[in-house]
């Protein structure tokens, strides 16, 4: 029977088995929404079986296909797992890259860079400071900031560049608030904090020490909140590297607490699988390399 089962059938099935929708399965696998229910119908067909229940407003399993993904899923990941690890023998990187990164400068030319030294690379592109948990699904890789300890998840963290971070305020706001010395007396102050990304609050130190702040200045970009900070619209965390000049010229003042912050961290996100993909680590390397190089920021 295998010999003239479809493996397109199968993918598609396994799809719809675990969103329990067409549209989403499509979406998943990347094909219109009529070649996935043309592949169902076939495998019913071959099987002489119904697998999926359809109604009007839902999707779900019968027993003939609850049994049938049971024994199919692990096949089919053992299966994989064989073809990644052959695959690892070859020295040619192609296929398709679905990433997130940050917009910035250095991560783009660093992109442009790799997919030139390897053009059977194709490439899908997202910018995104913070991709939401729904994003993540058929993601080959995630650039994104990280302050602290990292949340749980299925998905491997490499660092691959550690900025040292401080408290900054104007001069006029240090005067006003000379009394802010501590993490206690940083709460009761106004603050500048992120919309999303890094969840905004609490503020992350050292030691595993957290802090909620207040803040009527919520930006995503660490640009608007150094401005933002110059002009004494409250006090700020920000990468050392970025308002080191602006602390030698007495625009913005350094804030002295007990803790200092956490490093900000730019981490690569990819899937825990048992073999990561070729091109995902290779991407992971080359980025970690030019992020290293003398001269380059994350601004």
């Amino acid at each position: 029977m295998i010999e003239k089962t479809d493996i397109q059938w199968l993918l598609s099935f396994v799809a719809v088995y675990e969103k329990l929708s067409i549209k989403l399965a499509a979406q998943h696998r990347q094909l219109p929404t009529s070649n996935i229910s043309r592949h169902i119908a076939q495998l019913e067909q071959h099987l002489s079986t119904r697998l999926l229940e359809r109604t009007t407003r839902k999707m779900r399993p019968t027993a003939a296909g609850t049994q049938l993904y049971q024994t199919l899923k692990p096949l089919m990941q053992t299966m994989n797992n064989a073809l990644i690890e052959v695959s690892q023998h070859s020295d040619a990187l192609t296929g398709h890259l679905n990433i997130v990164i940050p917009d910035l400068p250095v991560l783009a030319n660093l992109i442009a860079d790799f997919c030139h030294q390897h053009p059977d690379i194709q490439l899908s592109c997202d910018t995104q400071l913070n991709p939401t948990e729904g994003m993540l699904e058929g993601l080959d890789l995630v650039v994104r900031f990280g302050r602290g300890t990292l949340d749980d998840s299925g998905w491997v963290a490499k660092p691959l560049l550690q900025l040292p971070s401080c408290v900054v305020c104007a001069p006029k706001l240090a005067v006003r608030h000379a009394q802010v010395y501590s993490l206690e007396t940083l709460s009761k102050v106004p603050c500048i904090t992120s919309l999303t990304v890094l969840q905004g609050t609490p503020w992350r130190f050292k030691h595993n020490k957290t802090l909620q702040v207040q803040s009527s200045y919520k930006v995503n970009s660490g640009h608007m909140a150094k401005a933002a900070a110059i002009q004494g619209l409250g006090f700020a965390i920000l990468p050392r590297h970025m308002c080191q000049a602006d602390i030698e010229a007495g625009t913005l003042v350094e804030v002295t607490l007990e803790y200092e912050p956490e490093d900000l961290v730019l981490y690569a996100f990819y899937s825990g699988r048992k073999y990561p993909q070729k091109k995902v680590t290779a991407l992971i390397t080359h980025l970690q390399t030019g992020l290293r190089e003398p001269d380059t920021s994350a601004q």
